[in-house]
């Protein structure tokens, strides 16, 4: 009878736990609301991580020459060929060109905001914006949720959801909500590409 006692007390016990641990699984400040592209999960609230920000927009050549060619010969080093080949079978050259010329409009767009914002940049970015593997590393670590990796959840890590929101606003505008969702989507590919090539756990 003892035993019965002590082993519905543990069960009542992991019943009660179980919720709170399952929502412990969430990084801080990732919730629920839902997000443009990626359904009902999901947005990342807190302060941006803007040391990795200026990392990559210094890889990609800095913010008055800022190319996604160059970042992505940065994050890639020797591999670059391959991942253009592959994402060009994949989606195809026109859709390959087309987020090319959207991540650029999307990095120019967010530093515009930031500079009518007045939020000032770091004054060193972190990681070096030279090593490509550490720099897939921290977008890879910032898109992470605690369930997985999220684009969007990246991009609100990049530069806060606010300033996020309103540049897929800007997207849509320019290029229309197909080109942002395509742009989205790429993006995730060529990201978990990097994370399978650099073992960065999936």
């Amino acid at each position: 009878m003892r035993n019965h006692s002590a082993i519905a007390a543990c069960a009542l016990a992991l019943a009660t736990i179980a919720p709170a641990a399952a929502s412990a699984k969430r990084m801080p400040n990732v919730v629920d609301t839902s997000s443009r592209f990626s359904g009902s999960c999901c947005v990342y609230t807190g302060a941006p991580a803007l040391a990795v920000t200026l990392s990559m927009v210094e890889a990609g050549g800095g913010p008055s020459n800022f190319s996604t060619v160059t970042l992505l010969k940065t994050l890639t080093g020797n591999l670059f060929g391959a991942e253009v080949a592959k994402l060009t079978k994949q989606y195809g050259k026109e859709q390959v060109d087309q987020f090319l010329k959207t991540f650029d409009f999307v990095v120019n767009d967010s530093l515009r905001i930031v500079t009518e914002k007045k939020i000032a940049l770091p004054s060193k970015p972190n990681p070096d914006p030279t090593d490509g593997r550490a720099l897939a590393a921290a977008l890879w670590s910032a898109g992470q949720t605690g369930e997985g990796f999220n684009v969007e959840v990246m991009l609100d890590r990049a530069v806060s959801h606010p300033i996020h929101v309103q540049v897929m606003k800007d997207i849509d505008a320019k290029y229309g909500i197909g080109i942002d969702a395509q742009y989205h989507a790429i993006l995730t590919t060529a990201m978990k590409d990097l994370a399978a090539a650099y073992n960065l756990g999936m």
